[in-house]
């Protein structure tokens, strides 16, 4: 039987209250609960020494002098190589370090099995202890390593060989597992992750999704906020969401990035009537001034005024127009409000107040996508129908008719129709709520997928 378990990642906590990968600290917190022993490998950030989150103690190696070691972090690596092309030079001492310090810790502790998030570049960090000590190899796939073969060709040869060493592959999602299995015919163990929602509070996940990726993130510190007031660990049995002040209110959260296909929401908002549905777009993100230019122009294109700014919860917000400003002989667009960031206070009255949870995501210009959407999966938990794309691997949360609505990706038109049919279909919304419970029961559980984990490590232990 496993005992010990090393996880290896990019990324990883720095304090209690930071909200980098809630899904995988709690992911952890789960294997801690089921008796396991874990530690974890890390870079450091700027000089961080190893510490202790949630009794787990994380080993930090470090790459460059402390003011240089930013390559991970509040960021993804890529994303900021590619605004700061030298990070790259850290490449090499980050995997050298890296691999350096995982044969000191396996010397040391001696754990069980070896479980190594984002293969690329992590494979190489844990194959030389994996090999040395004759430790069990997991590689987690989440999505992201397999898109960098189409920018970078000479990553195929590398990943394709880390997959071969492997003694056991996960996925997150449907999605990602058969873009593994083109690479390299290989088993792979759908893995996804649950809710990080603690007793049916308002996810920390959400939280992270609405802050700017260099500032700091802010957790939600409260476990009695409960969206729709809901508190126990079980899903809440919310009513059917009726609209808020005559509105049917439509609700995004998520960074402001090109995957999420905001700009297609934005454009979903000429189909439906202003004095009954509004758009409300939680976060920042590199997109935010584009997509307020693109709110504007339609705001315009329709006769009304210009964006204008308010302030909520003392954070700048912008909205499309005004009430009297309709002065257009055409139907005037659906109201498109932008929150900006939000305390956990603020967020949790949007899904309180929201009557369904959209993700309008599609296939980027990089070929990028979402790899599992967990954000759906908590909206679900919280007692809100979903409509999003067909792109990726949401199908895996959302099922077409039975717990949500899938349309095709960068059509927003069929986004308003599935709106429309939401707002004038209590029925369907019942229908839909109800396939979320079950969904979730039967596939997204922390227990089950715990469960399973734990099975594939004692099978390589034998």
């Amino acid at each position: 039987m496993v005992q010990k378990v090393l996880v290896i990642g990019s990324v990883y906590p720095r304090f209690h209250e930071d909200a980098e990968v809630p899904w995988l600290r709690t992911s952890l917190a789960h294997l801690k609960k089921a008796g396991l022993d874990i530690q974890v490998l890390a870079p450091a950030y700027k000089g961080l020494k190893s510490h202790e989150i949630d009794g787990i103690k994380v080993n930090r190696f470090r790459y460059a002098p402390a003011n240089w070691e930013m390559l991970t972090h509040e960021e993804g690596a890529p994303s900021k190589m590619a605004s700061k092309p030298w990070l790259q030079l850290l490449a090499i001492p980050y995997i050298i370090s890296g691999f350096f310090k995982c044969i000191k810790i396996c010397r040391k502790w001696k754990p069980d099995i070896i479980h190594a998030h984002w293969p690329f570049p992590h494979a190489y960090i844990a194959l030389g202890a994996a090999k040395l000590f004759r430790i069990p190899l997991v590689l987690n796939f989440h999505g992201a390593e397999l898109l960098l073969i189409r920018k970078k060709k000479w990553v195929k040869p590398l990943l394709k060989f880390a997959i071969g060493q492997a003694q056991a592959v996960f996925a997150n999602s449907s999605f990602t597992a058969s873009k593994i299995k083109a690479l390299r015919n290989v088993d792979v163990e759908w893995s996804p992750y649950g809710t990080t929602l603690e007793g049916g509070s308002l996810p920390l996940a959400s939280a992270t999704a609405s802050a700017t990726p260099s500032s700091g993130r802010t957790a939600l510190s409260d476990p009695s906020l409960s969206a729709h007031g809901h508190q126990g660990g079980d899903t809440p049995q919310r009513p059917v969401p009726h609209p808020i002040n005559g509105k049917f209110k439509i609700l995004f959260v998520g960074r402001h990035i090109e995957r999420k296909g905001i700009r297609y929401l934005i454009e979903a908002a000429k189909y439906l009537p202003r004095d009954q549905f509004e758009i409300r777009i939680v976060g920042v993100g590199d997109l935010t001034k584009q997509l307020k230019m693109q709110a504007d122009a339609l705001c315009d294109h329709n006769g009304k005024s210009p964006v204008a700014s308010f302030s909520t919860n003392g954070r700048e917000s912008s909205r499309c127009g005004s009430d009297d400003a309709l002065n257009s002989e055409a139907a005037p667009p659906a109201e498109i409000i932008f929150t900006g960031k939000l305390s956990p206070e603020a967020l949790a009255n949007e899904y309180k107040t929201a009557n369904v949870f959209t993700l309008p995501a599609i296939v980027d210009s990089k070929g990028d996508t979402e790899g599992l959407g967990v954000v759906l999966i908590e909206a679900m938990e919280l007692g809100l129908p979903i409509v999003a794309s067909n792109v990726g691997g949401i199908p895996d949360v959302v099922v077409d008719g039975v717990s949500g609505i899938l349309v095709p990706e960068k059509d927003p038109e069929a986004l308003a129709s599935a709106y429309k049919r939401l707002a004038a279909e209590p029925e369907l919304v019942k229908h839909l709520l109800a396939g979320s419970r079950k969904r979730i029961a039967e596939c997204f559980t922390w227990d089950g997928i715990i469960e399973r984990q734990i099975a594939v490590y004692n099978k390589l232990s034998k």
